[in-house]
């Protein structure tokens, strides 16, 4: 038996806890710290993490936890609010980046940027940016105080909805792709999800209730064991069963625990084993699947071409899905930001697509600097457009008024004292 592993998580540990840090002294969220260490520790670089299968299972973990917190966090009634807007953001945020990418994989063949392929490979680049990882956004959102606002609620909400239409993406173009995959048949399954989510929601929070009344206040520590049992549960069913995203199970059972009267409790027990082992892990293992040795002139033009456009379509789309929803033009640009980022999803719909032969495995590497670059871009683009915030104009003409109400009212004052000094003046013999 190797103990490498042990070496290996105590140099991430060690390198994404520094460059979170430093990268926090320089005004920009500690996630970017803990990516650039798996960039530097990883094949790109330094080369020096031999336990990859290990670290990508834990990784994989790690977007669990960070997706179920993110449920605990979230508020019902909130996200009710805010589905409609989810929707119509999703929906924008899959047709256009699906447009976008499509039209760019065929520009850059006919420019010779990368060999020319077929329609239904350009198609395919397409799909891999109609995903979006919401796990990087919601630790950013966490540590600007964001997350619990209308704009977070509804960059979850069309996150959730989100990964479910990009399923439905990649099923009709594989089915195109003659792989032979019924539509109807994801669809009933997607449906049949829910159904289950719901049932099985309604059960744990009858079983939570009815546990917290005879416990008595006593033995707490079975709450956060068996809401965690829940989470990897859903998570394992809604990959095994019904063909959907882990990470959708785990969001779910969180939604599930927000709704007992032991969140709180539950989310405070899952918050240190995040921040010591599985978020660090996590953000590293993005950049450790980069390997961007070797890559030639065309490649990268074309590599930063894609990361261009991966960030301007969902920019773009999820900001025109927010202001179709009455969103004023900055909380738009903030709604598309949040949901510019790219992670595991992308990379599961581009190992497809190779393995089905559709995209050739030259594509992985500008996918890959893609996922890796947004992972990058997306918390540092967050906090300039959070920090960026203003006050309406009619708050700034409320405040222009108040202050000139009050030098009127100084310059009163001042004449009123200077008459009552020149009164006195005169009254003295």
């Amino acid at each position: 038996m190797s103990y490498r592993f042990l070496l290996d998580l105590a140099l991430i540990l060690l390198s994404t806890k520094f460059l979170g840090i430093l990268t926090r002294r320089v005004q920009m969220p500690q996630v970017v710290g803990s990516l650039l260490a798996g960039l530097i520790l990883g094949p790109s670089m330094l080369d020096v993490l031999s336990e990859t299968a290990f670290l990508s299972q834990i990784s994989e973990l790690g977007v669990i936890v960070i997706l179920f917190t993110a449920g605990m966090g979230t508020s019902i009634q909130d996200l009710k609010e805010s589905g409609k807007a989810g929707f119509l953001v999703a929906l924008c945020g899959v047709l256009i980046p699906l447009g976008m990418g499509s039209a760019l994989a065929w520009g850059s063949g006919k420019a010779g940027l990368i060999p020319a392929g077929s329609m239904m490979e350009n198609v395919f680049v397409g799909t891999v940016l109609t995903a979006t990882s919401v796990s990087i956004t919601v630790e950013t959102l966490k540590e600007l105080g964001k997350l619990n606002t209308r704009v977070g609620n509804t960059i979850l909400a069309a996150a959730l909805i989100d990964d479910v239409l990009g399923l439905i993406a990649l099923t009709v173009v594989s089915g195109f792709a003659g792989e032979g995959t019924v539509l109807a048949l994801v669809l009933g399954k997607i449906v049949l999800f829910f159904a289950f989510a719901l049932a099985a929601g309604f059960a744990a929070v009858r079983f939570f209730d009815w546990m917290v009344k005879r416990a008595d206040g006593r033995n707490l520590r079975r709450y956060p064991v068996l809401a965690f049992v829940l989470c990897l549960l859903m998570a394992y069913c809604a990959e095994e069963f019904f063909g959907v995203a882990d990470i959708i199970g785990a969001y779910a059972a969180g939604l599930v625990i927000s709704c007992t009267s032991k969140a709180e409790y539950v989310e405070s027990k899952f918050e240190p084993l995040s921040y010591l082992l599985l978020t660090p892990v996590f953000f590293a293992s993005v950049g450790i699947n980069a390997n961007i040795a070797g890559v030639d002139g065309k490649t990268l033009v074309f590599s930063l071409l894609l990361l261009v456009t991966a960030v301007l379509s969902k920019v773009i789309g999820c900001g025109l899905g927010a202001r179709i929803c009455h969103f004023d033009s900055h909380e738009s640009l903030q709604v598309g930001t949040g949901m510019a980022c790219r992670g595991e999803v992308a990379l599961i719909v581009a190992n497809r697509g190779v393995a089905m032969g559709v995209l050739t495995a030259v594509m992985m590497t500008p996918i890959i600097i893609t996922v890796v670059g947004c992972s990058i871009l997306t918390p540092v683009l967050l906090k300039l457009v959070f920090r960026s915030t203003r006050p309406s104009k009619p708050e700034q003409s409320g405040l222009a008024d108040h202050v000139d109400r009050s030098e009127q009212l100084d310059i009163v004052s001042e004449q009123l004292l200077r008459k009552d000094r020149e009164l006195m003046e005169r009254q003295k013999p």
